[in-house]
């Protein structure tokens, strides 16, 4: 399969080519038989290699490579594009915290939010779509049903290829200062005594 494919979608980096190349040898030295059954020939193999990397381009190299050992580990027969799409989502989501864990890791990260370290960017965004003083001065009962229904909607587009930002730290306050000269000390100084009338 050529390295630089477009899909409706637009193109395809050179990396996720190379992965379901790699997906596909795999398969054909473990289930040698029936992927010839599968893929008699050349044309075939493209057809299907490029349906499939047209349906799990929302995921990683990494990801699908992951999915391959794991069906090849379990099944006995080629996997369908069906059966590997649901093992992408799982290593995708074992990722992802619950809910609960986010939501506790969310309250309990220290301020300021942007510089803590998260266990995953969602947790992060749910955190701040949520908004922190609510989290923090709310129940439980209260907070965690908001917070959960933010994060899931968060989970969900990540799960579908969307890549999170870093947010930036936030900048140290600027406290620098301009010394005040003695004479204005002086003036600054009598004026306040003149007020409390101390002179």
């Amino acid at each position: 399969m050529k390295k630089n494919l477009a899909t409706e979608a637009g193109p395809i980096n050179n990396d996720k080519v190379d992965a379901i190349n790699q997906v596909f040898a795999i398969f054909r030295r473990n289930y040698h038989n029936q992927y010839f059954k599968a893929f008699p020939d050349e044309k075939e193999l493209n057809i299907t290699k490029r349906l499939w990397l047209d349906s799990l381009k929302r995921f990683s190299p990494e990801v699908i490579l992951q999915a391959t050992k794991n069906i090849i580990e379990s099944r006995e027969f080629l996997p369908t594009l069906h059966s590997m799409l649901s093992a992408c989502e799982k290593i995708s989501l074992q990722a992802l915290p619950d809910a609960h864990n986010a939501y506790l890791e969310a309250c309990r990260a220290p301020s300021p939010k942007a510089n803590a370290k998260w266990s995953h960017l969602a947790v992060y965004y749910a955190g701040r779509a949520s908004d922190w003083y609510f989290l923090q001065n709310n129940p439980e009962s209260i907070a965690f049903p908001v917070f959960k229904e933010k994060y899931q909607e968060i989970c969900q587009r990540v799960n579908l290829g969307e890549k999170l930002e870093r947010p930036q730290p936030e900048a140290l306050p600027d406290n620098s200062y301009q010394a005040v000269d003695r004479k204005t000390n002086i003036e600054k100084l009598q004026s306040l005594r003149d007020a409390l009338d101390l002179n």
